[in-house]
């Protein structure tokens, strides 16, 4: 396929390898789950069925991922480990990040019934992300230190403040107050003179953490003529729960750790947050530049396959990522622009944005978690009749361009890039309907130039090209206009003009100039 004259604002786009030998560690947090547990009323201070819901998802991440070997969660969070060897998307960050989040996303949306099979998901979960970049195994072994030890003073705090609140007829901030001061082993006391609790004695769930890594287990693979099973060694992700996860007697227990991280050669007994927090893999964006979030769904070509989208392109698809885009816009208001075509979107935030401190981890998981999010919620309300068979998952990366001129070429080189891939489809899936097999047909357009492939589509399949649904031929882009909206007076016969900003969704041709001239307000 040809190049565009615009293929160059490719340079823009920067490197985010995690060199090795770093251990990479993915670490994911709930986006403003507080308001999500009180809108859904998640039980207080620790709901179990929620926190079985993340487990299960970060169970999922480990099947779908080989390369991820450990995960450490409590609450609304979840560390991922990937074995000291890993070569998971050339290592670059971004990719990484961006995609456990997004699957992680997409299986607790399609989780949520078994857990919750009587409350309605009433918006959609997001996730931020980050990676941490730990230089040496005794950083993880910090690093973990320090997770699980937040998670024993979060929830010791929090199960004081839930007691006094309900049982002690404390208000909140009342309840603030009388452990503003209060240490370890006075939240103890309180615990157990006014409430009766023995803290160490609650469920380890909540106190501790889960742990999930793989492990060799005998399973059953067939069954012989006579019944007798057949079973084989095979690795199989399980939990696993311990008062310190960073102690040699824990990690080095495990010959899948040891294997694929390292011993711990010490046990952990103090943690400095402040020096953990160091290695992790931050980049503030350049600032007074447009920052553009590019997604692309991972492996849909399979996932087409899978769930037997039209060839060359299903319209159906197609509107249900302009849905999740337009949900993406109404959700963050630096958003001043999106174009999307087949599995990929991108998404323009206005130059002076400080959306998450300009912090590119945070700005793409946000965007990609609430974009698969989106995805799987809107699924039945477009394929109405087909089933989800897996969750979806995207990957995402942030790249700045300094001028409206560059971005403009960037958006073009997308759209020139829409029609390229269409044209070339649409020759190649006429072709394949036909009778030929799929490398007949390639070799059939290998080298063909656009007037060919539009004569070939005319002439052997009655196609006019330049009539296809703009939406193929131009892709989709998605922006907010401002109208007049004249409004009556009350008592009065004149009325006044209100500005209404609505989103649009058009399929038009944005390499022209005119559409900008059109549209001024997008850029200004």
């Amino acid at each position: 396929m040809a190049n565009s004259k615009y293929e160059y604002v490719k340079s823009f786009e920067v490197e985010d390898e995690v060199m090795p030998p770093n251990l990479i560690v993915v670490h994911i947090d709930g986006r403003d789950f507080r308001r999500f547990s009180e809108v859904h009323e998640f039980e207080k201070p620790n709901d179990e069925k929620a926190l079985n819901l993340m487990n299960q998802c970060a169970m999922a991440v480990l099947e779908e991922y080989p390369d991820i070997v450990f995960s450490y969660g409590y609450g609304d969070e979840y560390s991922f480990v990937l074995k000291k060897t890993s070569k998971f998307y050339q290592r670059r960050s971004s990719k990484i990040s961006s995609v456990v989040v997004s699957f992680f996303t997409s299986v607790y949306v399609t989780k949520w019934k078994e857990f919750f099979p009587l409350k309605e998901l009433r918006y959609p979960p997001s996730f931020l992300s980050q990676i941490v970049c730990c230089a040496s195994l005794e950083i993880l072994q910090a690093y973990l230190a320090w997770r699980q030890r937040d998670c024993h003073v979060q929830n010791q705090y929090n199960t004081c403040f839930w007691e006094l609140v309900k049982k002690g007829g404390k208000t909140e901030m009342e309840a603030q107050e009388i452990l503003k001061y209060a240490k370890e082993q006075d939240r103890n006391e309180l615990l157990h003179q006014q409430f009766g609790i023995n803290y160490n004695g609650t469920l380890a769930l909540f106190r501790q953490g889960t742990c999930i890594f793989k492990t060799e287990v005998e399973d059953i693979v067939k069954y012989n003529e006579d019944g007798t099973p057949v079973k084989r060694l095979r690795r199989k992700a399980g939990i696993f729960r311990s008062e310190n996860i960073a102690g040699r007697r824990f990690w080095n227990a495990h010959a899948s750790l040891l294997k694929e991280l390292g011993n711990f050669s010490e046990d952990c007994f103090k943690t400095n947050p402040d020096y953990i927090r160091s290695f992790l893999f931050e980049s503030k964006l350049m600032p007074s530049t447009w920052i553009v979030i590019r997604i692309d769904g991972c492996h849909f070509h399979r996932f087409a396959d899978v769930h037997e989208f039209s060839k060359p392109n299903d319209k159906q698809a197609l509107g249900l990522m302009n849905l999740c885009a337009v949900a993406v816009l109404e959700e963050f208001h630096d958003i001043v622009f999106c174009y999307g075509v087949s599995d990929e979107y991108s998404f323009v935030l206005k130059k002076d944005s400080q959306l998450y401190q300009r912090r590119a981890s945070k700005i793409v998981s946000a965007i990609v978690s609430f974009f698969s999010s989106m995805y799987v919620m809107k699924w039945k309300d477009v394929f109405w009749k087909k089933e989800l068979k897996y969750p979806p998952s995207f990957d995402g990366r942030a790249v700045c361009y300094p001028s409206n001129e560059i971005l403009q070429d960037y958006l073009a080189w997308r759209q020139v890039d829409c029609h390229i891939n269409n044209q070339y489809n649409t020759c190649f899936w006429s072709l394949v309907k036909s009778g030929k097999s799929k490398s007949e047909a390639q070799n059939y357009l290998k080298g063909t130039q656009a007037r060919e492939k539009n004569e070939l589509l005319l002439k052997e399949f009655g196609i006019n090209y330049n009539t296809l649904p703009l939406m193929f031929r131009q892709g989709s882009s998605i922006f907010r206009v401002k109208r007049e909206n004249p409004t009556l007076l009350e008592n009065d016969a004149s009325s006044v003009e209100k500005t209404e900003t609505k989103i649009v969704t058009e399929h038009c041709n944005i390499i022209e100039q005119s559409f900008w001239e059109a549209h001024p307000s997008i850029l200004d």
